[in-house]
């Protein structure tokens, strides 16, 4: 463990930023959305294809970075992984053909995977373990900030100077972020077993049994953040309950807000508790809970917006699945849990796009209201199954617990 404290801050406080500046770089193309299709003669389906490219990067490299980091250290891979994603929005500004910012944006999404994995690492290196959660809490609040109000200073700022020179500035702010990053944290020694050891490690978590359950578990409580809030809340809202559509847009909005305050409520409720799998249950049964009577119909609109902010906090779900997933397995391999966990959390999120959208279509000689109604429906389908999952996990760890020898 890194010490002295004044170290241990800084370098936490660096990746916090870090990971609130990778926020800011996802959401560029919707601030700069008609500047960039108007400069690449892109159409809708171009521009959705270049900004998704960004998730391609993203999830493909979680692993490998995540064995770059055990290998050699946050010290060489986070400044690189700064730069990459810096520099990887300069086509926008410089090119003139959409191929090159298409290409910028999966290297955006490469330096972005390193984000999240390098403060699990750091947080490991500065911190005592009992902390982990509570410190990665206070990140992700830092980061979801970036993420809801990141756009707006930048939208500002492309009103009063040219969107390219905007580019240009925060292409800087990630090379002086990468000199102050290898400035702060510390060296640590190449370990040479990792190298020998992937292979054993990866076989160790993959045929880890509680991993890829709680894996698999949290990625199926992902649907009222990457399913409903990302795309289908407003439309559901407009179709279901008739509501205006930027009524619809902030009220759907309270789950990313609640999500912000979530990381620490759920990490002191948590400690409250003594046990993180049960705080996962109770999320996943809060949030069953409301959509099921979301789906019904019985709600207003006070109650959908009250009912979002706690679907938000419980959302913050994610990161004690994504800690507990660190607990079981080695010290060596705990990097590579958590960027597994993190991982097929995002590509549920996917799943959970085309199924709903697919299930709209497949209902829609019912109606739109049923059809809309069946999409999201699978959503606490979702929250039911992750839920046994964890529940699953609960009962094991309990059982573990009574047949541990006494004295």
């Amino acid at each position: 463990m890194v010490n002295p404290h004044k170290t241990s801050w800084l370098m936490w406080l660096v990746a916090s930023v870090f990971y609130a500046y990778q926020y800011v770089l996802r959401v560029v193309p919707s601030v700069m959305l008609e500047n960039i299709m108007q400069q690449f003669s892109m159409d809708t389906l171009l521009f959705g294809q270049f900004s998704g490219v960004y998730y391609i990067g993203y999830s493909l490299m979680h692993i490998p970075l995540g064995i770059l980091i055990d290998k050699y250290g946050p010290k060489k891979v986070i400044p690189i992984c700064i730069l990459l994603s810096g520099i990887g929005v300069l086509p926008i500004a410089l090119a003139d053909q959409w191929i090159y910012p298409t290409i910028g944006r999966v290297i955006t999404g490469i330096g972005s995977s390193a984000a999240i994995l390098g403060l699990f690492k750091i947080i490991q290196m500065a911190f005592d373990e009992k902390l982990f959660t509570r410190m990665l809490s206070f990140s992700v609040t830092i980061g979801l900030l970036g993420a809801i109000y990141g756009g707006a200073p930048v939208g500002h700022m492309c009103e009063i100077f040219t969107y390219k020179s905007v580019i240009i500035t925060l292409a800087s702010v990630g090379i002086v972020l990468a000199i102050v990053a290898y400035l702060i944290i510390p060296e640590t020694k190449a370990d040479s077993n990792v190298n020998d050891s992937m292979f054993s490690n990866l076989k160790g978590v993959f045929s880890n049994w509680k991993v890829i359950l709680v894996c698999i578990s949290a990625g199926l409580m992902v649907g009222p953040l990457e399913g409903f809030a990302d795309i289908w809340g407003p439309k559901f809202l407009k179709q279901t309950y008739n509501m205006d559509g930027s009524v619809a847009a902030y009220i759907s909005s309270m789950i990313f807000i609640g999500m912000c305050f979530g990381a620490p409520i759920l990490n002191f409720i948590a400690e409250k508790l003594k046990d993180h799998l049960k705080t996962v249950v109770l999320s996943g049964l809060v949030m069953l809970f409301v959509f099921v009577l979301l789906i019904a119909g019985t709600l207003n609109s006070l109650c959908i917006t009250i009912g979002f902010l706690i679907v938000g906090i419980c959302c913050a779900y994610q990161i004690l699945a994504i800690y507990k997933a660190s607990t079981y397995v080695n010290k060596n391999s705990a990097n590579l849990a958590t960027a597994l966990t993190n991982m097929i959390i995002m590509i549920f999120g996917y799943l959970f796009h085309g199924t709903i959208g697919t299930t709209i279509d497949m209902c829609s000689g019912l109606g739109n209201v049923a059809a809309f109604r069946c999409g999201i429906g699978v959503i606490p389908i979702g929250l039911l199954l992750g839920t046994i999952g964890f529940a699953v996990l609960v009962c094991k760890s309990t059982a573990g617990k009574k047949n541990a020898p006494h004295g």
